[in-house]
């Protein structure tokens, strides 16, 4: 029996949950595709996959040691758990969006015209406690409707004692909802473009989300739980940081050899070897991305053979503290 029980997030993100997961373990995910428990080859971890809605309040209860799942969710059911590590995949943008041929441009104006109105201001989302505290925080509604709660509507309940607001749950395609059903949706985003397909436009932005690693706090009190989910830390840390670098091996003879090192950034410093050829030096080093293309001419001008591989994973083997300060979650 696994030491630590790992939940994973089944659709949107899914298939870049599995990705991360292989590069970090360097090993196939067993069983994906056909059973909701797989295998990423640790005997030590017990994986389940499950909708990322719940993995927030599973991991919270204690059902699993730690899951991966979106800062919007975690939002949303205002779990208790210990937040370990951006993942930084997955990224959306949560919205407010209503039809382009309405003329507001924001929430607060919004809010405003159908108040003054005595209109009911009709809202579609999946995230009904994140509509209702963003819809409540505008200074239009704290004018209008102070303290009141949004009616919230499923087809379980209603909650809520502000008539002229209401917040209905929604089972997905959100977008198709306005004109007809509702006035405004409450959805996240990546790109925009299906807002925009379904004649939708973006009036105000609530928060950003991506995948994130998270724990259960008691299981981090077990001195053996907590050594393999710091192990965890380390290789999906490891690919997190891998996706921004790239590993590069040049060529280098030696009268040029120090203008190179001197604009060569690197982790801790560049790797420097003798070539067969006398008078030539092998050069490799890790560099950000974003370095790249300012130091291709330079290199162009006093190197050759540049080589340039994208590393799967990187590392670092420092001291993990898992008392540190949480991701924060906005």
């Amino acid at each position: 029996m696994g030491i630590v029980k790992f939940v994973v997030p089944k659709g949107s993100i899914e298939e870049a949950t599995f990705q991360i997961i292989e590069r970090a373990w360097q090993t196939k995910v067993s069983g994906r595709g056909r059973i909701y428990r797989v295998k990423i080859g640790d005997p030590e971890i017990e994986v389940k996959i499950l909708r990322p809605q719940e993995i927030p309040t599973y991991v919270q209860e204690g059902f699993h040691d730690v899951g991966i799942t979106g800062k919007d969710w975690i939002k949303e059911t205002n779990a208790d758990v210990k937040v370990l590590l951006d993942l930084e995949y997955g990224r959306v943008k949560q919205v407010i969006a209503i039809p382009e041929f309405f003329g507001f441009n924001n929430l607060d104006e919004l809010i405003s015209d159908f108040a003054e109105k005595k209109k009911t201001l009709r809202f579609s989302t999946e995230y009904l406690k994140s509509a209702s505290m963003y819809i409540k925080s505008k200074d239009s509604y704290k004018k209008y409707f102070g303290d009141l709660e949004p009616t919230i509507v499923t087809p379980w309940s209603r909650t809520g004692d502000n008539k002229l607001v209401e917040i209905f749950l929604s089972f997905g395609a959100t977008e198709a909802k306005p004109p007809e059903d509702v006035d405004a949706v409450f959805d996240i985003t990546e790109t925009g473009t299906t807002l925009v397909q379904n004649n939708l436009k973006i009036i105000d932005q609530v928060m950003e989300s991506t995948a994130v690693l998270i724990a259960n706090k008691e299981a981090l009190k077990d001195p053996v739980k907590k050594e393999k989910i710091t192990d965890m830390i380390v290789l999906l840390k490891g690919v997190v940081e891998a996706r921004k670098k790239l590993h590069i091996f040049v060529n280098v003879e030696e009268k040029n050899l120090e203008q190179l090192l001197n604009i060569l950034p690197s982790l801790k410093g560049p790797t420097v070897s003798n070539l067969s050829t006398k008078g030539w030096f092998g050069v490799n080093t890790i560099i950000d991305k974003e370095e790249f293309i300012r130091l291709v001419p330079t290199i162009r001008k006093i190197a050759q053979g540049l080589v340039i591989l994208e590393p799967s994973q990187i590392l670092s083997m420092d001291k993990i503290t898992l008392d540190e300060k949480e991701v924060k979650i906005d």
